[in-house]
């Protein structure tokens, strides 16, 4: 079986033309992130530490929609979301509406280890932040110019944007050099040496979404969800991936079906409208799937049978390790 992990960095209507100096960034952070997540792999630790530290990297990262990358809200402030869950325990930690917490992600692990609940949102959950010493910042911090324009375009047009929507036509004229280098929701899955399961999804959320949205990566089972059999973390348009509980699905169709991974999560990501969706899982077996039905998904994978891909586009290569 042996060890495997799959990352990414967000799905959507992400254009052939994305230039180099767009497209390389968030690949080198793919792959140092991957790189990272395998050497912590290697050094045997717990898959649930892997996908925090890979997760908390990403975020780090203000190429992608979390942490200090986050899109804005309609009102041009942070709202950011978490979760993390172990797949034998099937124990899991999810935040919202975060402004200054630095690692989302790592505060979703410790409402998971720390208090009696699954989920805490807004107010209580910064609350629980500060009684747990977390890292925290001013609220500009996670503010970046590239957001705020991203932000008057989508005003500009009067609508809430996925994770790499280009301009709409009318408005190229009007876009800035990097509207077409939209930053997307991050994720981790890993099954270690030992052969235990864990994912995590870290987001600011959609371009322009009300104050108070929350999308699917906190919701257990829409964005992420991890049991004994597999570990998913989602990307894409949150209400859709929400209704079609993506991530559990997933899990569902090995378990009800039996089918392998690979089919599985094709099936699942098939069943949502297209332009949706895309997601990362690794299963039990060590197995490896990354589908998407968006023009594309910035996403990496190793295993330990010395497989490693990075990859945008669908030809980049098959979708698994």
């Amino acid at each position: 079986m042996g060890w495997a992990i799959a990352l990414h960095g967000g799905a959507g209507d992400i254009p052939r033309s994305l230039p180099p100096e767009r497209r390389e960034p968030r690949l080198a952070t793919l792959r140092r992130c991957l790189d990272l997540g395998t050497a912590a792999l290697r050094a045997g630790r717990p898959a649930l530490d892997v996908v925090e530290l890979v997760v908390r990297e990403m975020e780090n990262c203000p190429h992608f929609n979390a942490g200090r990358g986050s899109v804005l809200t309609t009102d041009g402030t942070v709202e950011m979301e978490a979760c993390v869950m172990d797949g034998n325990t099937m124990r899991c930690g999810a935040v919202s509406g975060l402004s200054t917490v630095v690692n989302a992600v790592s505060l979703a692990r410790l409402v998971m280890e720390k208090t009696p609940h699954i989920y805490l949102a807004f107010d209580g959950a910064e609350a629980f932040a500060r009684e747990q010493g977390v890292e925290t910042m001013d609220p500009s911090h996670f503010i970046t110019e590239e957001n705020k324009e991203r932000l008057r375009q989508a005003k500009e047009a009067n609508r809430v944007q996925i994770d790499y929507t280009q301009p709409i036509k009318g408005q190229e004229t009007q876009a800035p050099k990097d509207d077409n280098s939209r930053i997307g929701t991050v994720g981790c899955v890993a099954i270690d040496a030992a052969g235990n399961l864990a994912t995590a999804t870290s987001t600011g959320g959609l371009v322009n979404k009300m104050v108070g949205r929350i999308g699917d990566t906190p919701v257990i089972g829409a964005g992420t969800y991890a049991n004994s059999l597999c570990a998913v973390s989602a990307t894409g348009k949150g209400e859709a991936i929400i209704r079609h509980t993506v991530a559990r699905d997933v899990a569902a169709v090995m378990e009800h079906g039996g089918l392998s991974l690979q089919e599985a999560a094709a099936r699942v990501v098939a069943g949502v409208p297209p332009g949706n969706v895309g997601l990362v899982a690794v299963s039990g077996a060590g197995e490896v799937s990354m589908v998407h039905n968006t023009a594309g998904m910035f996403r990496a994978c190793a295993t330990e049978g010395g497989h490693s891909e990075v990859g945008i586009w669908p030809d980049d290569a098959n979708g698994h390790c």
